[in-house]
């Protein structure tokens, strides 16, 4: 079996929950299973700016192929103000308003849709689905697509050109249960093929080091959030939460931020910001945090709840996000809250009981052996596949490209 893998951005660089998935699951199907893998790409890393900083051309990653074209537009001024519009009433947005989002919101890479169209692939996979390379590439190919949409409930879900770009794919692929109700209510797709596949979890590999001395700690309980250090993940609420939790309940307990930056980090005393960690350095403070805390809405799988228990440490989540709440629901390996004063009582409780705190993470990690290592989600995942090339591919109603973006001012990081 033949895939071409089609991803906004690609890289171990790229910290994205959607661009990470595809990329473990690539690696995984060409050393695992044996299928050739090749990756149509950006040559950009960053998806706030679209910048072309990597080399055009075709190289190859952990085993797989990766083909790199270059962005037609960097991200210009014109996209935030269309969406500021569009975002109040999505779904009366017309077809040529949404698509004029898409094309904004980006990548165009007018190649790389080229490229994946005329690719020797049995099937084409795509993934997440609001970004400009997913919508133009499902249009054009030939052979059956399946989607990873990493959807969750927000504004761009509703849009017509996201509909018409579904009802184009030929099988879905979810990370949970809620995922695929999410899209079944909004696309009514039950007809076609479609699997909840998930994400696999490996094996932590920590340096051996105390999370507090990576950290510059020392020997004081913390407490950590683990992904991209963004007000869209909620990284401001967690702040804001856990400087009140402070300033009620003074003491040695540390919050650490671990990611890469996108946003001002915060800045309290107690709160400590590190970037990106080498692998080792993140799973040393992983295992040595009472919690890992996931404050997003946002998410429609999350790696690192799993990352988190297989390290041994519970979690605690927004109740907002679906996903993140299938997991710690059906894991029972972790609380959530739904406001401030519940993210209090969650803290108080997981502070003060170390009994809560272990049979909470042994239950995460019997949650993780059970359903989430790598050859269970590897053999779910071939046989959905293998199931939807067997079927065909769907004729395609949307193959118009997506208008060129030619006007406006370029964005610019802090502009």
């Amino acid at each position: 079996m033949r895939l071409a893998v089609v991803a906004p951005r690609y890289g171990p660089e790229v910290i994205g929950g959607a661009e990470s998935a595809v990329r473990m699951l690539a690696e995984r199907l060409t050393g695992v299973r044996g299928w050739p893998v090749e990756v149509f790409t950006s040559c950009a890393l960053d998806h706030l700016t679209w910048e072309n900083t990597e080399p055009e051309g075709t190289t190859v990653c952990n085993g797989v192929t990766v083909h790199r074209f270059p962005v037609a537009s960097r991200r210009r001024l014109e996209y935030f103000e269309l969406d500021a519009r569009v975002r109040v009433a999505p779904e009366s947005a017309s077809l040529e308003l949404s698509r004029r989002w898409v094309a904004l919101n980006g990548p165009l890479c007018p190649a790389l849709v080229d490229a994946v169209a005329a690719a020797r692939a049995d099937a084409v996979v795509c993934t997440p689905y609001l970004f400009a390379t997913t919508v133009e590439a499902v249009g054009a190919c030939q052979a059956p697509v399946v989607l990873h949409p990493a959807a969750h409930d927000e504004p761009a879900l509703y849009l017509s050109a996201v509909r018409r770009m579904v009802a184009d794919v030929d099988g879905l692929a979810y990370y949970t249960e809620a995922e695929r109700r999410l899209v079944d209510r909004v696309f009514r797709s039950g007809a076609r093929p479609q699997a909840v596949v998930g994400l696999g979890a490996g094996e932590p590999a920590g340096g051996g080091r105390p999370g507090g001395e990576v950290l510059g700690l020392g020997d004081r309980p913390y407490l950590c959030y683990v992904g991209r250090v963004d007000e869209h993940k909620g990284c401001a609420m967690l702040a804001g939460y856990f400087a009140e939790y402070k300033a009620r309940h003074p003491g040695p307990l540390a919050l650490a931020f671990v990611g890469p930056v996108s946003d001002r980090a915060p800045e309290h005393p107690d709160v400590v910001t590190t970037g990106v960690l080498p692998e080792p350095d993140k799973w040393d403070v992983l295992a040595g945090s009472l919690a890992m805390v996931n404050p997003s809405a946002y998410e429609s799988f999350s790696l690192v709840v799993l990352e988190a228990w297989t390290a041994g440490a519970p979690v605690v989540v927004n109740a907002a996000c679906p996903a993140t709440m299938e997991h710690v629901t059906r894991a029972r390996g972790g609380l959530w809250f739904d406001s401030y004063r519940s993210f209090e009582v969650a803290l108080e409780r997981l502070v003060s009981d170390g009994g809560l705190r272990a049979a909470l993470a042994l239950s995460g990690q019997r949650y993780v052996a059970r359903h989430y290592r790598w050859p269970a989600v590897v053999a779910r995942y071939t046989r959905f596949v293998d199931g939807v090339v067997a079927r065909g591919a769907r004729p395609r109603l949307q193959r118009r490209r997506l208008p060129l973006v030619g006007s406006g001012a370029h964005y610019e990081r802090g502009g």
